[in-house]
Order: C-alpha cells, then sequence, then structure tokens
C-alpha cells in the first residue's frame, strides 16, 4: 500500500490561459504514513511535438518511408517545497505555488501531425522514487509579439474571383464573380468575422451555395533520421458556413455573413516565433457551379492576433 493516499492539483476556474498571465493553485497530498526525506514539487510544463512520414527516395523501384520529427520546450518551471526536519508527518498538507507563464510562447493547438501542450503537475517522491503524480492540462491562448508590424493590415480587403465555365448540357459559355469584402483583416481569437459577398452570375443557371471557410494553414519543419531538414504545409478548417443563395441566371446577389472565431487558437506566426510551427491563415469563398465540373474559389488572407 502506497504511503501517499492521495494528491490532488485545486486551481482556479479558469477556461484559457493567456501568454504573459500569472497561475496560482495549491497541492494537496494526503499521507498514510510519516514520509522521511520527501521530495514535494510542481512543474509547469509547456511543449511542442511533430512527427511526420514521407517518401525516402522517389527514385527508387520500391516505397521507404522516413520520419520527419522535431520538438520544442516553451516552458518549464519547478517549485520545490521545503519540508521541516526533512520528513512529512501523516495526514493532509497543503502546499501553495504561483507561475507565471512567458509573455511570447504559441497557443495550444493539436493536429495529426503536432501539437503544442501545457501542464501543470504535482509530483511526490522520496529517494528517486514516485509516490503519486497528477497531471492537468492548460489550455493556452499565445500572443502576437509585435502589434505594429499589422498596422498596415487595418484598412479594409476586397478579393474578387472570375470563373469562366461551359455548361456541357447547352454548350453554352458564361462566368461567375464571386467577391468577398471585409472592413479589416486583422482579427483575435474568439471574435466574430462579419463580411459581405457579392455574386454576379453571368450563366444561364443558378448558384445554388457557397461554402465559407477559415483555413489554419502551418508549416512543420523537422528533421529526418539522417539529420536533413524538412518542411510540410498542412492546412485544416477552423470553421466553416455554407449558405444557400440560389442566385438566379444573369443576376447579382449581395448577402453578409459571419464566422466565429475559437479560443483558443494560435495566432499568424513564422517559423522563428514558433521554432517548429509557422501558422497563417485564410478566409475561402467555395462554389461548385451547377452542371458543371467548375469550382469559383476566392482566398482572403486574413491575420489572427492576440
Amino acid at each position: 500500500m502506497s504511503t501517499v493516499k492521495a494528491i490532488n492539483l485545486v486551481l482556479p476556474e479558469i477556461e484559457v490561459y493567456v501568454a504573459g498571465c500569472s497561475i496560482d493553485g495549491k497541492l494537496v497530498l494526503n499521507l498514510r504514513n510519516t514520509l522521511v526525506d520527501p521530495l514535494v514539487k510542481v512543474e509547469l510544463v509547456g511543449r511542442g511535438f511533430l512527427r511526420w512520414l514521407e517518401e525516402d527516395d522517389p527514385d527508387l523501384d520500391y516505397y521507404k518511408s522516413t520520419a520527419c520529427t522535431n520538438a520544442a520546450v516553451y516552458v518549464f518551471k519547478t517549485k520545490n517545497f521545503h519540508t521541516e526536519g526533512g520528513w512529512l508527518d501523516s495526514g493532509v498538507h497543503i502546499f501553495d505555488f504561483h507561475f507565471n507563464f512567458p509573455p511570447s510562447i504559441p497557443s495550444t493547438f493539436t493536429s495529426k501531425i503536432g501539437c503544442i501542450s501545457y501542464f501543470v503537475q504535482g509530483i511526490c517522491c522520496s529517494r528517486q522514487v514516485v509516490f503519486a503524480k497528477e497531471e492537468r492540462c492548460l489550455l493556452l491562448q499565445g500572443s502576437t509579439g509585435n502589434h505594429r508590424r499589422y498596422v498596415e493590415d487595418e484598412a479594409p480587403v476586397v478579393v474578387e474571383a472570375r470563373k469562366d465555365v461551359i455548361h456541357f448540357c447547352c454548350f453554352s459559355y458564361g462566368s461567375v464573380v464571386l467577391q468577398i469584402s471585409l472592413e479589416k483583416r486583422i482579427f483575435c481569437p474568439g471574435e466574430t468575422i462579419v463580411f459581405k459577398t457579392d455574386i454576379s452570375n453571368r450563366t444561364n443557371m443558378h448558384v445554388r451555395k457557397v461554402c465559407f471557410a477559415v483555413l489554419c494553414i502551418v508549416l512543420y519543419s523537422g528533421f529526418s533520421s539522417r539529420g536533413e531538414l524538412r518542411s510540410l504545409e498542412n492546412q485544416s478548417e477552423v470553421t466553416r458556413l455554407e449558405f444557400q443563395t440560389n442566385t438566379a441566371p444573369f443576376e447579382t446577389m449581395r448577402f453578409t455573413s459571419s464566422l466565429v472565431l475559437p479560443e483558443p487558437m494560435p495566432v499568424t506566426s513564422t517559423l522563428k516565433q514558433n521554432k517548429i510551427m509557422a501558422f497563417k491563415y485564410e478566409l475561402v469563398g467555395t462554389s461548385d457551379l451547377s452542371c458543371t465540373t467548375s469550382t469559383i474559389i476566392a482566398r482572403v488572407p486574413i491575420i489572427i492576433a492576440a
């Protein structure tokens, strides 16, 4: 039977922590028996890890994959608690701790390729034997290191895409113009993106639906087993909206839509800032044109800053 009856971390009821803020908590240790020469500590840990497989040499006549990996530590702080006389009596012991998050660290993030995670863990051990440990994961919102570099991006932005199409059923030609307008291109996590869309349908068919999505485009940087630097770009949907337009032939339609950003989410960044991952974002409008194989896509680069 273990000397430690229970170990618990008591943390404030905060859903999302912010880079640069502090965290106060308690470690509650319940001992069945007296513990001699104890080591009781709490650690704040933030780290990133990535891994993907890619073909080793495309010129080979057989398939051989190699794993590309990388890791980074964003915060590692330890609070060791002093024990009077080098022992702890049986019963309940409460230890207070306080940590500060660094001001420039990335947000919590998870994908199939990589992750950035933060957690607090309490440990009770003696003479290199761990008796008990508890870990609590934290959600953290990273911040933008330099707000001034985005000043020129405060102006409104308009992006227009045009697609010429051929209707196979009647062999007629036409075009569709999709225009997306935003009052600004800089947004914060948790904010609502409000934008206007104009569809100019210059065909004989209806444009019935437009899909909008905020895409997160991540550039991963890792090393192969031979120490070669490799990179991989991957994208995923952050949030999505489908809008039924039913724009008639030779008709122009305007409507306003909105997408709510989640919180937390990684801010726009570079590899230099995050060490192993870089993040950028696009607001993308897509419409598959009926009776054709054509798809019109309008992409608006946006910036996520916090």
